[in-house]
């Protein structure tokens, strides 16, 4: 089944905005003498800069390195928005422009170099919350036994002669309760444990009892017990 595509206003204005700023780039790095493939290259390289310090910024917020690359990405990309917007003169770009749009390719692999060997924070056991219902991991306190409570001494009583209990009637005792109803044993379990006991026979010259079979195939007494009564 096919997905229905639903326009989502943010992702739209997000391509118009970094299409137009990539061009932007472009238009800058061509009038500045970069000419071919090395015009379209530039707006790539600022774009990757800017995204590689958002990303380093989003999983360290302490890092100084990634808001410094972020926002020398960030004024190469105004910089060319306004520049092309007709405050300066397309076809007769300043030395010091020029200068800038040749070194940026040293400086944008400077930035990306750093922001992607930058050590990542490593979390300080010692300031890791302990929570109140969990107890602290290798911490056993022990109490000191409370001394047992001395009792006074006991008073000599009068020893009381008690008279002998009266003959009871002997009681006929009770008739043994019937055996408890065998477990049921699926037949193909039956047939299984069949060939197994006369496995053992063979090897041994006895029945096999149902203490092996409990101990051999891991099953619950009940049954091994009901398996071997049906065995014998």
């Amino acid at each position: 089944m096919f997905r229905t595509l639903r326009p989502d206003a943010v992702l739209v204005q997000a391509v118009i905005a970094g299409a137009l700023s990539f061009a932007h780039l472009h238009d800058l790095a061509a009038a500045a003498g970069q000419d071919g493939w090395k015009a379209w290259a530039y707006p790539v390289s600022v774009d990757l800069l800017l995204v590689a310090a958002w990303r380093r910024m989003r999983t360290d917020t302490g890092n100084r390195d990634a808001w410094l690359w972020f926002a020398i990405a960030l004024i190469a990309s105004l910089g060319a928005n306004v520049a092309t917007a007709g405050l300066l003169d397309m076809n007769d770009v300043p030395a010091w422009l020029r200068i800038l749009v040749a070194g940026w390719p040293a400086l944008a692999f400077l930035g990306g170099t750093l922001l992607a060997h930058a050590p990542h924070p490593t979390p300080d056991p010692e300031s890791v919350p302990v929570s109140e219902h969990e107890p602290a991991i290798g911490l056993v306190v022990e109490r000191a036994p409370e001394p047992a409570p001395e009792l006074p001494p006991a008073e000599p009583t009068a020893v009381e002669v008690q008279p002998e209990p009266a003959p009871q009637e002997e009681r006929p005792e009770p008739a043994p309760s019937a055996p408890a109803p065998a477990v049921p044993v699926p037949p193909a379990l039956l047939a299984h444990a069949q060939k197994i006991a006369d496995a053992h026979r063979a090897q041994t010259g006895e029945p096999i009892d149902a203490e092996t079979l409990r101990t051999r195939h891991g099953m619950p007494a009940a049954l091994a017990d009901s398996i071997a009564l049906q065995l014998a």
